[in-house]
Formats: C-alpha cells, sequence, structure tokens
C-alpha cells in the first residue's frame, strides 16, 4: 500500500479521505503541451536517462567550420532521441490510430528536447519519480521497469483505465486509477491543516493495522472492557482455591484487570465507580460477555454491538504487565536487602 498526505482544502460536499485504487503521486508533466488527462492508457515505467548528459573526463569539440559544429552538435543529440525515438515507435505500435492514452514514467530526468518531442506525440512523461513510486507503479498497473529501451516490448507495459493531473496551488499530482488488477493501492488524506492530516493518518493507520490483526490471528476478543471483566470474575473465584500470601497476589492482579474499564469510563466522562459496579452486576446475571458503552454509560454486549480487542494485544498486554510487575519486585526485594545489610 503507499500513501500521500496533501494538505487539501475543503469544499462543500467534498470526501474528506478516499481510497484512490491506483496510486497518486506528487508530481506531474513537466511540459505544458502534454495532455491533462488520457483514458485507457499504457504505462511505461522507466530508470532511463533521457537527457544530455556531460562527461565524467575533460572533454571538447574541436571544429573548423559552422558546419561542422553543426555536425558535432547532431551527433551529440542523436544518442538521446535515438532513446525518445524507440518510445514514440512502441506508442505508435500498441496505441496506433485508437485513443487510448500513453504515459511515461522515468525514475531519471527528461531534458526539454525531450519532453518536446514526446509532447508532439500525445504522449505524457513524469521525470524524476520518486523510487517507492516506481516499485508501486509496477504493483498496481502491471509491467515491468525497465533499465534500457534496446528490448522493450508491449509486455513491458502497464495499464490503467484513467490518467490525469490535478493542480493545486504551485504543486502537481497525478492520478493513476481504474487499474486492472491493483496490488497496490493509495489513501489520500485531505485536511484543512497538517495537525488533522496527522490525526487522521494515526487513525487509519492504528485501523489497518488492527484488521492485520485480526487476520492474522484468525480470532478476536470481546471489547469495551469485557475481557478484563471476565478475567476479575474468574480470578476471584479462584482466589478461592489459594492459600497463604498467593492470594493477595490473586487479588491485587484481579483488581488490575479493572484499570481499564475504568479508564473507559473516565475518558468518556462517566463515573468510574457507577459504570464497574453495573458492569459486574450485569456479568453475574448473565454467560456473556458484558461491556461498557461509553455513549450511555450503560452495559452492553459487546459481541452484538460489533466491538471487539485484537487477539495478540491482549495476549501481550497480560504477558508484559506480569513481567513488569515482577521486575519492579525484584529490584524492591533487592533494595530491601541492601538497606538491611546497611544496617548491619
Amino acid at each position: 500500500s503507499s500513501g500521500i498526505n496533501a494538505e487539501w482544502p475543503l469544499r462543500p460536499g467534498e470526501m474528506d479521505t478516499k481510497l484512490v485504487k491506483g496510486l497518486v503521486m506528487d508530481h506531474g508533466a513537466r511540459h505544458p503541451d502534454m495532455p491533462k488527462k488520457v483514458t485507457d492508457a499504457f504505462i511505461l515505467t522507466c530508470n532511463v536517462s533521457l537527457e544530455y548528459e556531460k562527461s565524467e573526463v575533460n572533454s571538447g569539440f574541436f571544429y573548423k567550420s559552422a558546419e561542422e559544429r553543426e555536425k558535432l552538435v547532431k551527433a551529440e543529440r542523436a544518442f538521446t532521441d535515438e532513446k525518445v525515438r524507440q518510445i514514440i515507435e512502441l506508442k505508435r505500435q500498441v496505441v496506433g490510430d485508437s485513443d487510448k492514452g500513453f504515459v511515461v514514467i522515468n525514475q531519471k530526468g527528461i531534458d526539454p528536447n525531450s519532453l518536446d518531442m514526446l509532447a508532439r506525440e500525445g504522449i505524457v512523461g513524469l521525470r524524476r519519480a520518486k523510487r517507492r513510486n516506481m516499485e508501486r507503479i509496477v504493483l498496481a498497473c502491471g509491467g515491468t521497469a525497465v533499465n534500457s529501451f534496446d528490448d522493450i516490448t508491449p509486455e513491458s507495459l502497464g495499464h490503467a483505465g484513467l490518467f490525469y493531473e490535478h493542480v493545486l496551488g504551485d504543486d502537481k499530482y497525478s492520478f493513476i486509477e481504474e487499474c486492472d488488477n491493483p496490488q497496490s493501492v493509495t489513501i489520500l488524506i485531505k485536511g484543512p491543516n497538517k495537525h488533522t492530516i496527522t490525526q487522521i493518518k494515526d487513525a487509519v493507520r492504528d485501523g489497518l493495522r488492527a484488521v492485520k490483526n485480526a487476520i492474522d490471528d484468525g480470532r478476536v476478543v470481546a471489547g469495551a472492557g469485557a475481557f478484563e471483566v471476565a478475567i476479575y470474575q474468574a480470578l476471584q473465584e479462584f482466589k478461592t482455591e489459594v492459600k497463604g500470601k498467593a492470594r493477595l497476589g490473586v487479588e491485587a492482579f484481579a483488581e488490575a484487570m479493572l484499570i481499564i474499564p475504568k479508564c473507559l469510563a473516565q475518558n468518556a466522562g462517566h463515573d468510574a465507580q457507577d459504570c464497574l459496579v453495573r458492569l459486574l452486576q450485569e456479568y453475574k446475571g448473565t454467560d456473556k460477555p458484558v461491556g461498557l458503552d461509553l455513549v450511555s454509560g450503560e452495559a452492553m454486549l459487546p459481541m452484538e454491538a460489533g466491538v471487539f480487542d485484537n487477539y495478540c494485544v491482549k495476549k501481550q498486554l497480560l504477558n508484559s504487565c506480569t513481567v513488569i510487575s515482577s521486575n519492579l519486585l525484584i529490584v524492591d526485594e533487592v533494595m530491601r536487602a541492601g538497606m538491611s545489610s546497611l544496617k548491619g
């Protein structure tokens, strides 16, 4: 998956955040005459330099007349122009006389002369694309990324139903949508300011991670504090079978479990003790997990309301809290032993 976070001015009736079944890139075409929107487009993803590059060693032109200079300049351009002509020939081969579009997305540069040649053929050219976008384009549109035009074939091309450019202030965004079988998609986050966008992004990431955990675990547990209330009641029953000081440990662990429903009640603006009493009373009268309704402050059945927690999160929570508590007790014992030795 991929994501572009854009500070987008909100308009009435406009959806704040949306899923784009394709890719959104934070750059656009670099030639004014290139099409701003193409449909049924072939996508060529490449990492080939289409610009004049100075040699890495000291070199120069030596000529006797203006004609010789013109020949030398043309020979220098011919190397780059030949690569552009290969793109144009491929476009003519696959598009022909149809209205289909052709888009070139290059990780390296495209100089003005090359952009002009592409624009005359109705080809959209994007240069200096980010590496992460290059990898996602292949996943979204298909095809393969090419590093040379010598062996280029129609099979190297991806396909998208719609490609268009959106301009926002001085920034350009390119949308690739309506892909046949996208393996990479974009969540486009819009918001009035950066703080709002950050909050939405965090919420989306948390939600996606929760869904992934549920799929990986293959199971979920009742949420809204129901899991902790059930553990509390089970430990209270188990406490009667324990003798000695260990019973105090069981009771302390059971009381600690109620911290979650107490925090839920406090964060929702309800009285924690009242909510806790209601939860424990309701749980004793039914065999089903009972959780806290944050709106009303009453008890509810989270399984019916669709409120769940991740199994792996609860498992890690129980393991971590036990280990941390044990470590703290060990530290206390060490410090107590040290103090008693100093007294002696």
